[in-house]
């Protein structure tokens, strides 16, 4: 973590300095809004998080509840969602108070007796080691928190704005703040009360009942499973030996369990099977009583026996996977030729099960995935083309999702006798794991995303897919560092220069790559950068060196990974790295050829391309069809 460049820190330095609106911030609402997001779930929160990192944006977050969410009904943590954590500086706190999935049994009918169960399998949850981060479980509540601390914490000082119902709005076809918003007062002494406010942009994080949806003429298509499923979070004392480990348990004849241990080290959450659902059900199924969703779960658990002592909070549900055609306002024909100007994010866009884990990463990746495009259009450094891009790369990964979670479910739900052999189950979990871990994210070429010509550079990093850090050595202090986890939620863009082999002061591609990053009028460093602002203010640039630490000399780095920062003009040492032969060589773990290259990555962590040390015209280019020049005498080039 860095602070001090700006004078000396004294208190917590996750408290950034108040700037912009953050200065003052009034707290009613104002007439005009830069971004007004309707609800304060895990896509809203992270999204106003990011969106507080701009501090020149007026935006506002709404949420009819009154106050902070007390029990979230998501639990579930995948690897990735904690990638993104650490880019917003909290990982290592939520991770400290979760509990961490390290294993999964499985448990089914005895063949000696199919009115009991029998543990059939134990698998690690990451047996590849996908991640650094674990899978782990913690109340939704507490991600909203931490997500809103930041956003508090950050220069444009946002809070949510707690007790207003979205009810309506239209978009004009011209103004500065073309979309008319009523909203209305859900509690306090002014119930009832309605006011308008005009905005740039609204997006939608108002759940699976989305009204900003409705607004826009959403609608979710898919289908309904008919299978009902009881949930509980509860305290029991039980004979149930892994009580505490994820269990996928599957009776002979009664169902179903899917077993999820919560944080605390005394909570669990229980999906229990209710069974099929006639169509015309009318919703009676949920009309199912606490009681009789624990009875069922002592049936499918037989021979062991659950005394629930105290249940903090239950649901029935019914499995439905849907998802809408579009995320945004713009009829799929209009798209590039309209820019939107009202978005959905999280479960607005998309339902599920929750079996998978899915809801609330998903979600938070969709709210990633629009703030920086909004804070970078909003901010004049790209065109509002950039936000075609949100609708066209999230709405492919909720289909997947959907997708995944309709099999997944499915195969959960199946009887004993239904599957082609006992292993069936668990060569799914094993085969398809990387899914629900985030990871098979991949983003398609775009102008965001490059085309894979040079992927054999760098195997370990493919283009589109999420970053994975591994462990380099900080020349300037010999820390060993996650290479990733310096990746901040700060609306930059990552170019990871991947040294050729002479050492650092040798003549190189990378110093003459360096040289012409900083210096020439063609670079995008010279082009995208606005006046007066710091070297590494749009792009942060980083070098990893072949060599051992001790064999680089920071006098003889290139002043571009070495930059002047700050009202002080002090020198940054962390963007500096050599490989860490006793963790393993960089350039070996990730594939990356000795000729060198580029790695540049989007501000949401996923890789954007892969180019050689040479390719001057490709890299500036890259970037002219995503960003607008800043510098004033280049301005007809972009």
């Amino acid at each position: 973590m860095q602070f001090h460049h700006h004078g000396y820190v004294t208190g917590d330095p996750r408290i950034l300095p108040a700037a912009g609106v953050g200065i003052d911030r009034p707290s009613d609402l104002p007439d005009e809004i830069d971004v007004l997001i309707v609800g304060a779930g895990p896509a809203g929160v992270l999204l106003a998080a990011q969106l507080a990192m701009y501090p020149s944006l007026t935006v506002r977050l709404v949420e009819r509840r009154g106050g902070r969410l007390a029990i979230g009904q998501a639990d579930g943590i995948q690897a990735r969602s904690n990638e993104t954590f650490q880019a917003f500086g909290f990982a290592e706190r939520i991770i400290a108070e979760a509990f961490q999935l390290t294993a999964c049994n499985f448990w089914g009918p005895d063949p000696a007796d199919p009115s009991r169960i029998i543990r059939n399998k134990r698998l690690e949850d990451d047996p590849t080691g996908i991640s650094e981060f674990p899978h782990m479980i913690v109340n939704q509540a507490r991600v909203l928190d931490y997500f809103t601390e930041f956003a508090a914490n950050a220069p444009g000082r946002l809070v949510p704005d707690y007790g207003w119902s979205f009810v309506g709005l239209t978009v004009a076809e011209e103004g500065e703040f073309p979309v008319a918003v009523t909203l209305r007062r859900s509690v306090g002494e002014s119930e009832g009360e309605e006011r308008t406010v005009h905005a740039k942009y609204v997006v939608g994080c108002d759940g699976a009942r989305s009204a900003v949806r409705d607004a826009i003429g959403g609608k979710l298509q898919g289908e309904q499973s008919f299978h009902a499923w009881g949930v509980m979070d509860a305290l029991t004392v039980t004979d149930f030996p892994d009580i505490r480990t994820k269990c996928a348990i599957q009776s002979g004849s009664e169902g179903s369990i899917l077993l999820i241990p919560r944080e605390g080290g005394f909570l669990y959450r229980m999906y229990i099977d209710l069974g099929e659902v006639a169509e015309n059900d009318h919703g009676e199924v949920r009309k199912t009583t606490l009681d009789q969703m624990i009875a069922k779960a002592n049936r499918i658990l037989s021979p062991y026996t659950l005394d629930v002592r105290n249940v903090a909070w239950h649901s029935v549900y019914e499995v439905g996977h849907r998802v809408t055609e579009k995320f945004d306002d713009v009829p799929a024909e209009l798209t590039g030729i309209r820019s939107p100007r009202v978005f959905i994010a999280g479960d607005a866009c998309h339902t599920h099960s929750a079996k998978a884990g899915q809801g609330m990463n998903v979600s938070m990746q969709d709210g990633f995935n629009l703030g920086w495009k909004l804070g970078q259009v909003l901010e004049g450094r790209s065109r509002a083309s950039l936000l075609d891009t949100y609708s066209a790369e999230r709405q492919v990964i909720a289909q997947n999702l959907i997708d995944f979670d309709r099999e997944w479910s499915s195969m959960l739900a199946k009887k004993p006798e239904e599957f082609a052999s006992p292993e069936e189950l668990t060569d799914f979990y094993t085969a398809t794991f990387e899914f629900p871990a985030g990871f098979m994210t991949q983003y398609t070429p775009s102008i965001l995303t490059g085309e894979p010509t040079f992927q054999a550079l760098a195997t370990g990093f493919p283009i589109g897919k999420r970053f994975k850090s591994a462990r380099t050595i900080r020349v300037a202090d010999a820390n060993p560092v996650h290479l990733g986890h310096h990746h901040r939620a700060d609306g930059r863009w990552r170019m990871y220069v991947l040294a050729d082999a002479p050492a650092a002061g040798e003549p190189s591609e990378t110093a003459a790559l360096a040289e012409w990053l900083r210096t020439a009028d063609d670079s995008p460093v010279t082009l995208f950068t606005p006046e007066g602002a710091d070297l590494d203010a749009v792009f942060d640039v980083k070098v990893v060196y072949q060599q051992r630490y001790e064999d680089v000399e920071l006098g003889q780095v290139p002043a571009l990974f070495l930059p002047r920062v700050g009202p002080f003009g002090l020198i940054d040492y962390e963007k500096v790295y050599a490989v860490d032969p006793q963790r393993g060589d960089f350039f070996e773990e990730r594939g990356i050829d000795r000729s060198g290259c580029v790695v540049i990555v989007r501000p949401d962590q996923y890789v954007a391309h892969i180019l050689p040390l040479t390719a001057r015209d490709e890299i500036t280019d890259f970037f002219g069809a995503n960003m607008t020049v800043q510098r004033s005498e280049h301005a007809g080039l972009g």
